[in-house]
């Protein structure tokens, strides 16, 4: 399988916990985190439930594999992520030293990757993320976009 293949195959892994917040009315969006071809964890978001504004499926994602490793710092891992990292998110995979960061849909309003900011890759910090978006972009679109849809409703 060619990496195309599997920075997809593994977004429908980061699909699948978006639909699952969806489901319990969070904002869809999910989040898997690889080293290699091991599964180290996966979630959703969750800040509506659990009272938390860190709850963003990128956080709970980081702090599973990290308790799972028993290290905070996570490198040679890559994140699949369905949107487009926040400000906060992006600070957290920086300290956690993830290598790559792969994302479905871009966050034109709060992105801190590609859109708004380019943490990670802008040369000012002691860690640099190797970035790729647009993986099932329309799929990862589509989803938020009939999530707030019904919302308005």
């Amino acid at each position: 399988m060619n990496d195309a293949d599997l920075d997809c195959q593994r977004m429908e892994a980061a699909l699948q916990q978006a639909r699952r917040s969806a489901d319990l009315g969070e904002v869809p969006v999910g989040a898997v985190l690889f080293a290699e071809d091991t599964l180290l964890s996966q979630a959703g978001n969750a800040p509506i439930t659990t009272n938390d504004p860190s709850a963003h499926a990128e956080i709970l994602a980081l702090r599973r594999a990290a308790t799972r490793l028993g290290n905070y710092r996570l490198p040679g891992t890559t994140l699949y992520v369905t949107l487009e990292p926040c400000i906060m998110c992006a600070g957290a995979l920086l300290h956690a030293r993830v290598d790559r960061v792969v994302f479905g849909a871009t966050d034109p309003k709060t992105g801190a990757l590609v859109s708004r900011y380019r943490l990670g890759q802008d040369g000012l910090l002691n860690h640099c993320l190797e970035i790729r978006g647009g993986v099932l972009e329309q799929e990862c679109g589509d989803l938020l976009r009939s999530f707030f849809a019904s919302r308005r409703k």
